[in-house]
């Protein structure tokens, strides 16, 4: 019933930018948080960004200052500015919303390479 539908991954040279967007839609009401998680081989799923309703935010450490996360409460959708990216950024980005039960996306793919 619940889509997430995500855009913007891609191929980047080092030191470049990406930006990531995740629209919901479908029956989902009173969003509470939305954004993304990465997982790398071998390494547990560790969320990169998340943004509430209200506003607030959350990054993980190595990302700070670098990537910029933003919802849009209208629209359902929820924003990733990746910026300074390095070859560690790349990985599988997967959408999550939160309206008191978990939703994900199909996950995309972002490489950073020279």
């Amino acid at each position: 019933q619940v889509q997430l539908v995500e855009s913007g991954g891609g191929l980047v040279q080092p030191g470049g930018s990406l930006r990531l967007s995740c629209a919901a839609s479908g029956s989902i009401f009173s969003i509470y948080a939305m954004g993304w998680y990465r997982q790398a081989p071998g390494k547990q799923r560790e969320l990169v960004a998340g943004v509430t309703s209200g506003g607030s935010t959350n990054y993980r450490d190595s990302v700070k200052g670098r990537f910029t996360i933003s919802i849009d409460n209208a629209k359902n959708t929820v924003y990733l500015q990746m910026n300074s990216l390095e070859p560690e950024d790349t990985d599988d980005y997967s959408c999550f919303a939160n309206n008191g039960y978990d939703y994900w996306g199909q996950g995309t793919q972002d490489a950073v390479s020279s």
